[in-house]
């Protein structure tokens, strides 16, 4: 295996996903690649064939509000293939955050399949924190819909927007 010692090109991270909506444990990943990258591409997925709680735009806006701060990070949609928007914006990394042992298996299998139709693709896996790893963005959509107080799941901002839809 060669090396290529002189790399100068910056490393693009890209962590993909619904996103609906942004949970503290998505942002704490976004965190955590951001010092490890020098750039995190936040890819919130267009996903056409679901009716998601909140439109694509508006989970791109709740995340840039999110992250406004963190100059390393940057908020961006897409449709398709995850591997067409990796070589769209010049990146080879994926990022994904695992919160338990099933998170792992699904995870695994769908980074085999993206190195399988783009060789370049590697994906990196962070651990969630253990005070996120029984948080998911369904599960907060559920808590919200009947009622329940969601602020220490989301940043504020998007527990307030919860709390209007």
């Amino acid at each position: 295996m060669q090396r290529d010692e002189g790399r100068t090109a910056p490393r693009i991270a890209v962590y993909p996903g619904s996103f609906d909506p942004v949970t503290n444990g998505h942002l704490d990943i976004v965190w955590r690649a951001a010092a490890l990258f020098d750039e995190v591409r936040v890819a919130v997925l267009d996903n056409t064939g679901k009716t998601p709680l909140l439109p694509v735009e508006e989970r791109v806006q709740l995340i840039e509000e999110s992250v406004h701060a963190w100059p390393r990070v940057r908020v961006d949609h897409f449709s398709g293939l995850l591997v067409e928007y990796l070589s769209l914006c010049g990146a080879s990394i994926v990022v994904r955050g695992v919160r338990d042992a099933s998170d792992l298996s699904a995870e695994w299998q769908m980074a085999a399949l993206n190195r399988d139709l783009r060789q370049s693709t590697e994906t990196v896996f962070l651990p969630s924190h253990l005070e996120f790893s029984h948080v998911s963005s369904s599960r907060v959509r559920e808590i919200a819909a009947l009622g329940g107080d969601v602020s220490r799941f989301v940043p504020e901002h998007v527990a307030a927007r919860l709390r209007i839809k």
